[in-house]
C-alpha cells in the first residue's frame, strides 16, 4: 500500500465563523483505494500559498511511500532544505498529512488510531469549550460582557462542562508583549468573578490571553486573578519567551499553559526544560502529527505536566485530538467546539456527553467527512485563519476584542 494521490478542501464554516475564516482539509488516498483525512491548523500564509507548500511536502516526501513509514516521513519534511528545525509552515502541512496516514491505517487495520499508538486509556474525555454567546446575546457586545459570560458560562455548566474558557484581557496585537490597561485588568477581574459566581466549585476557569503581555504586565494580571483560582493562565507572554514565561510561572500561583503556537517536540521540550509551563496545549494540525505530539505527551510525562490538545478549527483536528488524546496517561481535558456546521461535516460522527467527548470506536480517525458540504462552503476572503490588530493597546478607551470569532463575522 502506497500513498497516492492528495485533494485539498479549504472550506469556511458560516457565520459566526466558530472555529476561524476557513478550515485546511486534506484527503490522501492510497493505490489500494483506502482514503484518510487531516487537517491543518492556522496556517501563517494564506490558503492559496499553504495548498502549494500541503502539495509540496505531499509530493516530495510523500507520495509513493507506505503510509506506515510515518517515522521516515516526518524526518524528510524536518529535514528539508538542511533545516532540521522547527518550521511552522512545514510542519503545519505534514501534521495534517500525517493525520492522514493515521486515518488511512486504522482503516486498513480496521482499529481506531488509538488502539495503533498504545490503546485507550480513557474512553471519555473531559472537556471544556470556550464560552461563545447564546441566541439572544449581541454577538458584539458580549466579549466585553462579564454578565453574558456568566450566562453562557451556567448554559455550559447545565450540559456538563467542568470547565469554561474565555480570554477578555485585551487586544491581541503585532506588536509583541505590553502592559495591560488598566481597564483590562478590572474587566479580567469582573470575568472571573461573574463566572465564578455563576458555577461555584462545579468548574474550572481557564484564563486566555494569547501571548500579549510583558513579563511585568502578566505578573499584575496573574496577581488580580489568583483570587478565582483559575485553572490555568494561557501563554501569559509572547510563546517564544520562555525565560519570561518561566519568570510568570516563578510568581503565580496560577499555573501556566502554553502550546497551540508551537511545533515539533524541540519547541515543547525547550518548554518542559525552562519550567515555562505546567500544562501543554499542543495543535496536533500544527505540532507535528499524532506521532509528534504522542513524544510530546511522553515528555511531559516525565516532567509530572498534563496535556491538553488545543483545538480551533475544523472537526478532522478535533477527531485527532480525540484519538492522541485516549491514549496518552496525562491527559487534563480536551477542547471542544459544538456547531452545526463541524457536526454536519462529519456526520455527527463526534459526541459529547455530559461535558465529556466519547471516544468513537470505529476505524482510523472515527469520523468521515461531507465531501460536498465542504465543497459547498469555499473560502473567497482574503485574510488569514485567524488575524492580530497592528493598532497597540488603548489606554485612554476601551479595548474591544472579538473573541474568538474573526473581526469581519457579523
Amino acid at each position: 500500500m502506497k500513498l497516492d494521490t492528495l485533494d485539498i478542501i479549504v472550506t469556511a464554516p458560516p457565520a459566526p465563523g466558530w472555529g476561524g475564516r476557513y478550515w485546511i482539509l486534506v484527503k490522501v488516498t492510497t493505490d489500494t483505494g483506502l482514503h484518510g483525512w487531516g487537517e491543518c491548523y492556522a496556517a501563517s500564509v494564506g490558503p492559496e500559498a499553504m495548498t502549494g507548500v500541503i502539495t509540496d511536502v505531499f509530493t516530495r516526501h510523500m507520495a509513493g511511500e507506505n503510509p506506515e513509514n510515518v517515522e521516515l516521513m516526518f524526518r524528510r519534511a524536518y529535514s528539508a532544505g538542511f533545516t532540521q528545525r522547527p518550521d511552522l509552515t512545514v510542519m503545519g502541512a505534514f501534521s495534517g498529512l500525517e493525520m492522514a496516514c493515521w486515518d488511512i491505517l486504522g482503516k486498513h487495520r480496521e482499529r481506531p488510531v488509538h488502539a495503533l499508538i498504545g490503546g485507550a486509556m480513557q474512553d471519555r474525555l473531559r472537556a471544556y469549550s470556550y464560552l461563545y454567546p447564546l441566541p439572544h446575546h449581541p454577538v458584539a457586545d458580549f466579549w466585553n460582557d462579564p454578565d453574558m459570560a456568566a450566562e453562557s458560562a451556567q448554559d455550559l455548566l447545565a450540559r456538563g462542562y467542568t470547565a469554561v474558557k474565555f480570554d477578555p484581557a485585551g487586544p491581541y496585537t503585532i506588536r509583541g508583549g505590553h502592559m495591560p490597561a488598566m481597564s483590562d485588568i478590572t474587566r479580567s477581574v469582573n470575568f472571573c468573578h461573574a463566572i465564578r459566581q455563576a458555577v461555584g466549585d462545579r468548574a474550572d476557569l481557564l484564563f486566555g490571553t494569547h501571548g500579549q503581555f510583558s513579563t511585568a504586565g502578566a505578573i499584575r494580571m496573574a496577581r488580580a486573578l489568583e483570587p478565582y483560582a483559575p485553572l490555568w493562565f494561557e501563554e501569559p507572554v509572547p510563546p517564544d519567551d520562555l525565560p519570561s514565561m518561566a519568570e510568570v510561572a516563578r510568581h503565580t500561583s496560577i499555573p501556566v499553559a502554553t502550546g497551540e503556537r508551537l511545533t515539533t517536540k524541540a519547541e515543547f521540550a525547550a518548554v518542559l526544560r525552562s519550567g515555562a509551563a505546567g500544562i501543554l496545549q499542543p495543535a496536533l494540525g500544527r505540532a507535528g502529527g499524532i506521532w509528534e505530539a504522542k513524544k510530546i505527551a511522553a515528555m511531559a510525562e516525565a516532567f509530572n505536566v498534563q496535556v491538553a490538545p488545543h483545538f480551533y478549527c475544523g472537526p478532522v483536528e478535533w477527531a485527532a485530538n480525540i484519538q492522541f488524546a485516549a491514549a496518552i496517561p496525562n491527559l487534563l481535558m480536551v477542547e471542544t467546539i459544538e456547531t452545526p456546521f463541524h457536526a454536519a461535516l462529519s456526520r455527527n460522527s463526534i459526541t459529547v456527553d455530559a461535558g465529556h467527548v466519547v471516544v468513537p470506536q470505529t476505524a482510523g480517525l472515527g469520523i468521515e467527512i461531507d465531501e460536498d458540504l465542504a465543497r459547498a462552503h469555499p473560502y473567497t476572503g482574503d485574510q488569514l485563519h485567524l488575524q492580530m490588530q497592528e493598532a497597540p493597546c488603548d489606554y485612554a478607551r476601551e479595548n474591544r476584542f472579538q473573541g474568538g470569532a474573526p473581526s469581519d463575522a457579523p
